[in-house]
């Protein structure tokens, strides 16, 4: 089993915004950056921008339970940070979001055969 914490403080996802790599989809943009350790850290960003705190946390929810659902797929040692953008709000369904977090995370080359 892979071990995840979170990413918690702005130095932390400053350096992942700085020196990692981005992809972006119609929901998300997703930072990766080497951690050297043997743990992935995911941080997640919802602006206020997206919607009420109602929406941004059920946004947080989706894509944290699509990582965790999928977390023994990923290679280990990542920092791994998910941003929403406007459009997100609009989600109807997990199923929705699943898709958009593994679209970019296979774009990324994140995910072990």
């Amino acid at each position: 089993m892979i071990f995840t914490e979170s990413l918690r403080n702005s130095i932390q996802f400053s350096n992942v915004y700085k020196n990692g790599k981005s992809f972006v989809n119609k929901y998300l943009v997703i930072y990766i950056l080497e951690n050297n350790t043997s743990y992935n850290r995911l941080g997640i960003s919802v602006s206020k921008k997206v919607g009420n705190s109602v929406v941004r946390h059920r946004i947080k929810r989706l894509i944290k339970e699509s990582y965790r659902l999928q977390e023994n797929m990923f290679i280990s040692g990542i920092d791994i940070v998910v941003i929403a953008r406007g459009s997100a709000s609009s989600v109807s369904s997990f199923k929705e979001m699943d898709s958009a977090f593994l679209h970019l995370m296979r774009l990324h080359k994140v995910i072990m055969k």
